[in-house]
């Protein structure tokens, strides 16, 4: 008859043996995985362009909070892929700007947009001048609750270029149907 206390020890040897077989080939898993970083939230699914109209909304709000009347640019928004996330992960940017406006404009644009940035739920994160030589005054604000972040610049007449308010809105990271569905789109 066997020892129950050595067949005991021999069960859990065998268990622990059993579980390091499984664990061990995760941990190189992880192992290759190490460059993928956290986002911090969870990205919304969302194909590119449904993203971008989103997008083109959240500039045409931001136009429509200045309360300045000029010509804006018309180059739409541009996709990214959010890589060092995963590859099925895209953002999207949107440089644009309001020209053919006066100093004062930018100066009524720029107080405007501060009031009704924070009226609207977005949080000023920086409120300053732009580390220029003309310092420039600069608004960078977030809407953690639409996925967006702007940072608006307002540059007076100046010997290189007339007045005008430069944005640049940057959204977070949507996840595509698959990466694949990313290949080709900019």
């Amino acid at each position: 008859m066997a020892d129950p206390s050595r067949t005991a020890r021999a069960r859990a040897a065998l268990r622990a043996l059993a579980v390091t077989a499984v664990i061990a080939p995760l941990s190189v898993l992880s192992v290759g995985c190490s460059d993928v970083k956290e986002l911090g939230y969870t990205p919304a699914r969302m194909d590119p362009d449904p993203a971008r109209a989103k997008t083109k909304a959240i500039s045409a709000r931001l136009l429509e909070m200045t309360g300045v009347k000029g010509t804006v640019t018309q180059p739409g928004p541009t996709v990214s892929r959010c890589s060092e996330y995963g590859d099925d992960l895209f953002s999207l940017s949107h440089p644009w700007s309001i020209y053919e406006i006066s100093d004062a404009q930018v100066e009524t644009g720029m107080s405007t947009l501060r009031e009704r940035l924070t009226a609207s739920g977005w949080k000023i994160t920086k409120d300053g001048k732009a580390k220029s030589q003309a310092q420039s005054p600069e608004i960078y604000a977030e809407d953690n609750a639409e996925g967006f972040a702007v940072l608006v610049t307002g540059h007076k007449q100046s010997t290189t270029g007339g007045p005008m308010l430069l944005f640049k809105v940057v959204s977070h990271c949507y996840r595509a149907e698959s990466a694949a569905s990313l290949d080709g789109v900019y």
